[in-house]
């Protein structure tokens, strides 16, 4: 694998957070890529940096509250304890409340009497509690209630998966479809019109129309729709301003959007379409996060040389170290050496420009080929469980042994090293493809962590990865 001299620039996380101006952080990406926790992680270091910050998150996983060492989250922002607020910096963190959200809309734009009766409508009841694009509307309202507040100087919205974060720039422009739908005004008219007017117009109206989905849906639903629509006429046009005052917001230069991915094919292939819709809706886009991105210490050793260096040892048949095919790249003094901690026989490094070329891939069999043979060399697998395997299999060849020798030791461990190579490079590949396809997006790595992140100790741990992988990286795989 060669890399191009295109060059993608670092995204720089800390200075995003420290900017006064900016007051809204939207993290989207495909489903599993770590969004909450990411946006968990930049709420921690906004507030211990100095900034009164609240963390929105519409994902229905309960990790969130979890990390934060909060028994619940729900439509009411709580406050974080143990943040190190010595800037004065605060957090708060909630999950919004689909219904909730939508009954205390209603409660704020109408009378009493007249709310009651919209909360006691069958229709209103089963809009609020699962409608088609209903939750990320009312994200759309959350949004536009803390930001009107002013009580946070940041705002941090985790989202549903990317196809899902797409509704959420949609909603404004569907409600308005919506209420503006023939359907809708068909309902609205006869309580425009009043009296005996209006039950004319709706008998006119909506006799075929009642004939027929009377039928299919009952007479009753369609009597708690006129009702609902009747109730909410005097809030559509509210609904409609709200949802494009939001709209405004969002592509508002204090907001900025972070695309959060891993370093997988699909991963990114969603991420690059998500930069591509932000673009085409004039959105402000911060730049990418590459999560769970995986490196080794000792890249001078490639998988390849790794491979051969274990299967010599396996075979019994350590080479020579003058030959070169087994030796370190440090000379090494043969007096020096012991049983107990022997040098690990690795080939030199050599001159070629390219020595890690890349593995022959199969979409269909990711994990098929043989790990001994460096030229059909195939995806490894990364799982805690695969690389025990590897390494249980390298130390048992000899059924008579009670005990590994430090050969089979070795050679395991040669063994899960290739594999890691091999992971590096298969997402440095990816990373490339991204970079070539959107050189401009600004990205920052971070680090596999051994463990999942459960506290706020781990969600620091991020947050110190995220500003430390603000760094360019080279773009564009030959």
């Amino acid at each position: 694998m060669t890399l191009g001299s295109d060059v993608a620039p670092g995204l720089d996380t800390d200075a995003l957070l420290d900017d006064p101006d900016i007051r809204i952080v939207v993290c989207c990406g495909s489903g599993g890529v770590g969004k909450t926790t990411t946006a968990a992680a930049l709420g921690v270091r906004a507030a211990e940096r100095g900034r009164k910050a609240v963390v929105l998150t519409i994902d229905p996983a309960r990790r969130l509250a979890q990390s934060m060492g909060i028994d619940q989250l729900d439509n009411i922002p709580r406050r974080v304890e143990d943040i190190d607020g010595e800037g004065g910096g605060e957090l708060h963190a909630m999950m919004l409340d689909m219904k909730r959200t939508f009954d205390e809309t209603v409660e704020a734009h109408t009378d009493p009497a007249r709310a009651r009766a919209i909360l006691e409508n069958p229709f209103y009841q089963s809009l609020s509690a699962g409608f088609a694009g209903t939750q990320e509307y009312m994200a759309m309202e959350k949004l536009g209630q803390l930001r009107a507040r002013d009580e946070w100087d940041l705002i941090i919205v985790d989202t549903p998966p990317s196809r899902s974060a797409l509704d959420f720039l949609d909603a404004p422009k569907r409600l308005g479809s919506f209420l503006d739908g023939k359907f809708i005004r068909l309902l609205v008219a006869p309580a425009k019109i009043g009296g005996r007017a209006g039950m004319k117009f709706l008998n006119v109206g909506m006799s075929m129309m009642t004939g027929t989905l009377g039928k299919l849906l009952g007479g009753q639903f369609l009597r708690d729709v006129q009702t609902f629509v009747a109730a909410m006429d005097s809030m559509f046009g509210g609904f409609r301003t709200r949802a494009d005052a939001t709209y405004k917001l969002l592509q508002a230069p204090g907001t900025a959007f972070l695309v959060v991915a891993t370093p997988e094919r699909d991963a990114l292939r969603e991420a690059a379409y998500f930069v591509e819709r932000l673009a085409d809706e004039e959105m402000p886009l911060a730049g990418l996060v590459l999560n769970r991105v995986h490196n080794s210490e000792a890249s001078r050793l490639t998988a390849e040389r790794a491979l051969a260096a274990a299967e010599n040892l396996e075979e019994g048949g350590i080479v020579d170290q003058t030959t070169g095919k087994a030796g370190l790249s440090d000379p090494v003094d043969p007096a020096g050496a012991s049983p107990e901690a022997p040098e690990s026989p690795l080939p030199p490094e050599r001159d070629e420009p390219n020595e890690q070329h890349e593995p022959h891939e199969s979409p269909e069999h990711p994990h098929k080929g043989d790990a001994r043979a460096p030229h059909k060399q195939s995806e490894p697998p990364t799982d805690a469980h695969s690389a025990s395997a590897a390494a249980t299999a390298a130390t048992s060849s000899d059924p008579e042994s009670t005990e590994p020798s430090v050969e089979q030791v070795t050679a395991g461990l040669l063994r899960l090293h290739a594999e890691r190579m091999q992971v590096v490079a298969r997402e440095q590949r990816t990373r490339d493809r991204f970079t070539a396809l959107h050189p401009e997006v600004p990205v920052t790595e971070v680090a596999a962590l051994p463990g999942d992140v459960h506290d706020l100790a781990g969600l620091r741990a991020i947050g110190d990865r995220l500003s430390a992988g603000s760094v360019s990286a080279p773009a564009g795989a030959a």
